[in-house]
């Protein structure tokens, strides 16, 4: 059965929570890790998680850092510079909406899959395969 939408309802499957920024498979990463560790993670740290280069990591991280998502803070330990990323606010909340609504396109995925039988769809009377 077809649903009827409003334009302002966006559509049934339209998971408007899900923000391009983030939706990025290494900015997903990051922002993951970050979420694990609330007081922040080195830049080093981070870049081993995620698995990326140098270069990768600091052009994601400005990326999420103009968004207003992460911080990073610049200093010195032992007279050898440090970075140190970490969720804002914001950030945090943004990205476990975000999960949420990731959580909704799961669940509707496996409730599709489990409700269709196995067989082939039928095609409704005068269409066929293009």
């Amino acid at each position: 059965m077809a649903t009827t939408k409003t334009p302002a309802d966006g559509g049934r499957f339209a998971y408007d929570g899900l923000e391009r920024i983030i939706h990025e498979k290494a900015r997903l990463g990051i922002l993951t890790s970050l979420v694990a560790h609330p007081k922040g993670l080195l830049f080093n740290d981070l870049k081993e998680l995620c698995s990326l280069t140098d270069g990768n990591l600091s052009r994601h991280l400005q990326v999420l850092h103009e968004a207003g998502l992460v911080e990073v803070w610049k200093g010195f330990h032992k007279n050898r510079p440090q970075t140190l990323c970490r969720l804002t606010d914001d950030g945090r909340r943004r990205f476990l909406g975000y999960i949420t609504v990731l959580e909704n396109v799961v669940a509707d995925a496996l409730a599709a899959a489990r409700s269709g039988d196995a067989s082939s769809p039928t095609l409704a009377d005068g269409l066929s395969p293009a």
